[in-house]
């Protein structure tokens, strides 16, 4: 997990795009591309944006090596003075991105690219890769959170992820997204993010006994003493004998500070309420208890409606990979080309599917909230060039369906940019915060959702608005393509 150089950790079809443009001077104009979402995962009410700092990292160590080059060569497709130019190849335009644990919406850009099209077409594929992934990753684990209603959620899903990277970037954007710990100590190291863990099955099982188990790992970790119950029988041996530890370690004059069991099979809602009822009788009332097995938030959401138990929970193969919704969908579109004059010509893509028509021009984002609540409104995507102002009334209507309107009153609400400037001219702007910075700020933002919007099935959507000018744009440019 050493930085590498990623530069060709790109799409065969970017270089030889590259290529193009180079021989033709003309057609390396000064672009914009927009890196944006069509569809919230999960079937849920938003995502969270996660990856900025891997995004950061690759643009900052951007370049081809002598043996980069020398592989090029080999493919026998690129000519030499295109393998010049790549020799010196670096960086030279402006990123904008909604910041790393940011509530966003589809349609709106995740990252703006503006550079020469040789520059701004290279990044498109890793872009896409890290924001992808750590984005599905981090709303996966804010909704399996959300479900917890409260309890920690622990993520430990490194030996089910599909490789190191993405348990370990996952680990990252899963604490992002709300989870207290991580399985992953090399997440830990990178990260600075808290480690959990207590023990597997076969701890007990290589022991003469239960008992033996239990109490030779609370002698080694009196002050984290998490013991797994179901290696044999739940409710008949495993819960027993770790009472009969915890008595030990409080007759011994042990603090019990952090201390409880782990439920990893059968019933968790009728087990954890009867061994809840057994270390309550014992006199333990402030002992944890720990559930996993196979778990996501529908079943959280289920197991918390039962009243189960539980007050902590270890999450792993369904969070980290998200199973049931395992890719983000981002995509990446040229959104305008820069005229001769400097101003930025729209440019759109049409589809015979209404949702993958693109919002044109150079934009940016303005998030509205309610002044009274601080819950999000809408979001209002714009024009560079456009301003307003909370002291006049802002009409907002649908774009898919324009008729639907809403008038919000002068006073009744607040704006607020959304999209930060990471790169200027090549280089970098911007420090990211650390993970855990990024994990309060999410927190914040999940905040400022209504209940409706957070529910895990049916939530209410959050609406994506283009102001008036952007949407005059828009028609026109789909009226003179029809007209074609």
């Amino acid at each position: 997990m050493d930085r590498q150089n990623l530069t060709l950790m790109t799409d065969l079809y970017e270089l030889t795009m590259m290529q193009g443009y180079f021989k033709n001077k003309d057609r390396n104009e000064t672009v914009i591309f927009d890196a944006f979402y069509r569809t919230n995962p999960c079937g849920g009410g938003y995502a969270i944006a996660a990856g900025l700092e891997q995004v950061i990292q690759y643009i900052k160590e951007l370049r081809f090596d002598k043996e980069d080059i020398d592989y090029l060569a080999s493919l026998g497709i690129f000519q030499e003075d295109f393998l010049e130019y790549l020799a010196n190849f670096k960086f030279s335009g402006d990123i904008f991105a909604i910041p790393e644990g940011s509530v966003m919406f589809p349609r709106e850009p995740i990252i703006k690219v503006i550079a020469p099209i040789m520059e701004a077409q290279l990044v498109e594929t890793a872009i896409l890769n890290i924001i992808n992934h750590q984005s599905l990753i981090a709303t996966k684990a804010a909704r399996v959170c959300y479900a917890a209603k409260g309890d920690g959620i622990m993520e430990f899903g490194l030996r089910r992820a599909q490789g190191p990277d993405a348990g370990t970037y996952g680990a990252r954007a899963a604490m992002i997204g709300g989870c207290i710990g991580t399985s992953n100590v090399l997440a830990g190291q990178l990260f600075d993010v808290p480690v959990k863990g207590t023990h597997a099955h076969s701890w007990i099982m290589s022991f003469p006994d239960e008992y033996t188990a239990f109490k030779t790992y609370a002698d080694m970790y009196p002050s984290a003493c998490i013991l797994l119950v179901d290696t044999y029988d739940t409710l008949k041996s495993g819960v027993p004998n770790a009472i009969r530890v915890f008595t030990e370690m409080r007759e011994a004059g042990i603090p019990l500070t952090f201390y409880g069991i782990r439920l990893d099979s059968g019933d968790l809602a009728y087990l954890s309420k009867k061994a809840r009822k057994m270390l309550d009788d014992a006199g333990f009332t402030d002992a944890v208890i720990s559930a996993s097995n196979d778990l996501d938030e529908f079943l959280i959401d289920s197991l918390k409606a039962q009243g189960a138990a539980i007050t902590s929970w270890g999450v792993g193969t369904n969070l980290i990979t998200s199973k049931d919704n395992p890719s983000f969908g981002g995509v990446y579109k040229l959104a305008a080309i820069q005229g001769s004059d400097g101003n930025f010509i729209p440019k759109i893509k049409l589809s015979e599917n209404s949702e993958k028509v693109t919002n044109p021009g150079n934009k940016m984002i303005y998030r509205i909230y309610d002044r009274e609540t601080g819950k999000i409104k809408a979001d209002l995507i714009c024009l560079v060039d456009e301003t307003y102002s909370e002291e006049d009334d802002l009409l907002l209507f649908d774009p898919q369906e324009p008729w639907k309107k809403v008038r919000l009153k002068a006073g009744s609400y607040t704006l607020r940019p959304l999209m930060e400037q990471i790169f200027e001219n090549g280089q970098c702007v911007y420090t990211s915060p650390k993970v855990m910075e990024i994990r309060s700020y999410c927190q914040e933002e999940l905040n400022t959702l209504w209940d409706e919007t957070k529910r895990l099935v049916n939530p209410h959507k959050v609406y994506v608005d283009l102001s008036p000018k952007l949407y005059d744009i828009k028609i026109s440019l789909l009226d003179k393509m029809s007209d074609r």
